[in-house]
Parts: structure tokens; sequence; C-alpha cells
């Protein structure tokens, strides 16, 4: 079928000069902000490796239990080898990099610039700024050897989602994925088998990407298991897979 066929104008086809020099202009400027995100996160985190990505709601209060446990599980994998990613913010974000800052690896924080909510915390050895979400995510999962995610809102589970989904269709490596809060996660859990699977919309191999375990000794071990199962050099070639 014709692209043209309902005379869709191309953006070099407009005839008028103001306005096809604006929305170039716009655009272009636009295109070079994108590629100024990328550069920049190319640049400063290209070396850091391995690293785990944290997820997590940037509503968590330093008391909850869970930004208490984010807290210890960044420290452990800091002292363990692992570089953190977090969102850079509040909440278990910051309990990510708070962690991870106080051990021995590098704590980052991947911020975007929001209207509410986002306020980069201070605990990040590197903090890059994005204005664009796309961006802000091609790092989150470029530079990840696993993802562990907390409770959270619409924001954490279109990463969880979106995470799982690069797996399932082979658009980027099979990591692990650990959720913690076993009482938060089974409801959706339950509903992804007796929904998704029930009605066959995803294959039973799909539900085992994901694994829950809330205990942060527990997590580390999983993280290990996964990689001392693997084929060590085909994971150390396929570290940084670029989507």
């Amino acid at each position: 079928m014709s692209e043209n066929r309902k005379n869709i104008l191309k953006l070099r086809q407009v005839t008028d000069q103001q306005r096809s020099t604006t929305v170039k202009a716009s655009e272009s400027w636009n295109l070079l902000t994108i590629m100024a995100e990328f550069i920049e996160s190319t640049e400063r985190l290209s070396e850091v490796r391995p690293a785990v990505t944290i997820f997590g709601s940037a509503r968590t209060k330093p008391d909850d239990p869970f930004y208490l446990n984010c807290v210890d599980l960044s420290r452990r994998l800091s002292d363990a080898g692992f570089s953190v990613i977090s969102g850079g913010g509040p909440g278990i974000m910051e309990a990510a990099n708070k962690g991870a800052f106080a051990g021995a690896s590098s704590s980052i924080g991947l911020n975007v610039e929001l209207p509410r909510e986002q306020k980069p915390n201070p605990w990040q050895d590197i903090s890059i700024s994005f204005r664009h979400f796309f961006a802000r995510k091609v790092a989150f999962v470029k530079y990840a050897d696993a993802y562990v995610i907390y409770p959270g809102g619409f924001g954490t589970l279109d990463e969880m989602t979106e995470v799982l989904t690069l797996i399932q269709t082979g658009k980027s490596r099979h990591i692990p994925v650990i959720l913690v809060g076993t009482q938060f996660w089974s409801g959706l859990l339950d509903w992804l088998h007796s929904a998704l699977l029930g009605n066959q919309m995803i294959a039973e191999k799909d539900l085992e990407l994901i694994q829950l375990i809330d205990e942060p000794s527990n997590i580390i071990d999983a993280i290990f298991a996964f990689y001392e199962a693997q084929d060590i050099e085909a994971v150390d070639d396929g570290l940084h897979r670029l989507l």
C-alpha cells in the first residue's frame, strides 16, 4: 500500500517556507538534545561494570521497611563489586544510591526532569540528568547486569514491564529480574498467571523471567547463581549489548 495514497506530506514537501524552516529547526534541536544525552551516558557509563539497576517508588519514606531494605541491599551489592544504578531521585532511588555510596563501588543516578517528585539525591558518584525518558531508559537497560524492583507506582510498573518485554523479545540480554516485596507483588503475579498465561497471552517460560525475593543476602546469592550457571565468555561478550 502506497504511503502517499492519502497525500500525507513529508517535511521536505511543505511549501510554506516559514513553517518548514520553523519545524526543521525545532526538530533538529530536539534530535541534537537526544544525541547529546546518549553521548554523555555512553561516555560516563561505558566502563561501569558489573552493575545492578534498582527501580522503585519515589514516594517511599526513609523509615519505610522497603527503604531500609534497599539501603542494606545496595551497600551489600556495592561491597560485592556491583555498581548500583537508580533514577537518582528520592524514595527507593535515594535508598539505592545511599547504600551504594557507602560501599566500595559506584553509586549512579540517572535523573530526569519532572515537574514534581524528582529532585537529585546527594548520594551519587555519577549523576546524569535526562530530559527524555527513553534515553534514560536505554541507559538503565544497557548497563545493567540485573534488575531489582521494589514496590512502586506507574513508573515502576512501566520499567518492570519494559525490561521484561525486552528480555522476552530478545532485544536485550537475559539477566535476573528480581521483585522485592512478596505481599506487594503477589496479586500482580497471580494475575499474570491467571489472566495472561491463562489466556495464552504469554508463555510459561516468560513467567520464569521473574524472581520474587525479599532478603538482601538472598538477592545477591540469586544474582551470583545466575551468572555462575552461564557461559562466562558469552556473558562477558554480551555485557553491554546495545538495544
